[in-house]
């Protein structure tokens, strides 16, 4: 498994990090953006103040604001690598392993060799590895919808964030915690490894995610432009194995970098309440 890594990563939240082909193509049409999205904007605080009793009315802009991130900038991102980020929590000799194999696509298999591994180190019994598998969501109509994807975020979160916590929280991913009652095999979970959160180069030739990166690149275009558009941010999967060179850092627990994620690290990322 062997990919080159192209010279820039996009972060789609940061317009400095556009490569010259994708910022010509947005600053070709910065005065659509600029009108569409100040439109929308007035438009939404306009409604705000109403009664909301009467049809929202259209944007002017809408028609062509839409091709141009459909037929424009989204075959552009159908081409280009994101950075994202995953949270997770891992044993030490499973972050030795990404670094030196890369990340698989989840799977029932691979599933059973974690829990696999876990008892040959002792973190629990083979009756509990047996319990773990038999009452995870795979062993249901839900493998096949889980299967084969390895999920992420385009914006970095803050660790104790709601949506983040539990994956950091408890060992195995949903696979293990998601559908698990036992107390005593949750605290079980939440003493295997540590805290991670992985910070990972997604071609989005791998996913299914172009049209949400292009609104995400368009949205932080739009902020440079003085607009106010939604944040931008979204959940992706790619379906296919990142090499290791795609792990591009991992931040554990008690690294600095760990505990400023989103609220300093990366350094470039500001958090927009929209």
């Amino acid at each position: 498994m062997s990919m080159t890594l192209p010279d820039a990563i996009i972060d789609v939240w940061n317009v400095e990090t556009f490569d010259a082909e994708l910022r010509g193509k947005l600053d070709a049409y910065a005065d659509l953006i600029r009108d569409y999205m100040s439109t929308d904007r007035r438009q939404w605080l306009e409604r705000e103040a109403s009664d909301h009793t009467g049809a929202y009315p259209e944007n002017a802009f809408a028609s062509m604001f839409i091709r141009v991130k459909e037929y424009i900038v989204m075959p552009l991102m159908e081409l280009r690598t994101i950075r994202a980020w995953h949270y997770t929590r891992m044993t030490d000799r499973e972050v030795e392993i990404i670094r030196s194999d890369g990340i698989y696509p989840s799977s029932l298999a691979n599933f059973r060799a974690r829990l696999d591994a876990e008892v040959e180190a002792g973190s629990f019994s083979a009756e509990i590895a047996d319990k773990l598998f038999a009452d995870s969501p795979y062993q249901s109509d839900q493998r096949a919808s889980r299967s084969g994807k390895f999920w992420a975020v385009s914006y970095p979160h803050s660790v104790d964030d709601g949506g983040v916590e539990l994956l950091v929280e408890s060992w195995g991913g949903e696979a293990a915690y998601f559908w698990q009652q036992d107390e005593s095999l949750q605290t079980i979970l939440k003493r295997i490894g540590r805290a991670r959160v992985l910070e990972v180069a997604i071609p989005l030739s791998y996913s299914r995610h172009a049209y949400d990166a292009a609104q995400a690149v368009v949205a932080a275009y739009g902020r440079m432009l003085g607009c106010v558009p939604d944040s931008g941010g979204f959940d992706l999967y790619t379906t296919q194995p990142l090499p290791a060179q795609n792990v591009l850092a991992v931040h554990s627990e008690g690294d600095p970098s760990f505990a400023m994620m989103a609220r300093g690290y990366p350094p470039s990322f500001v958090e927009h309440d929209d």
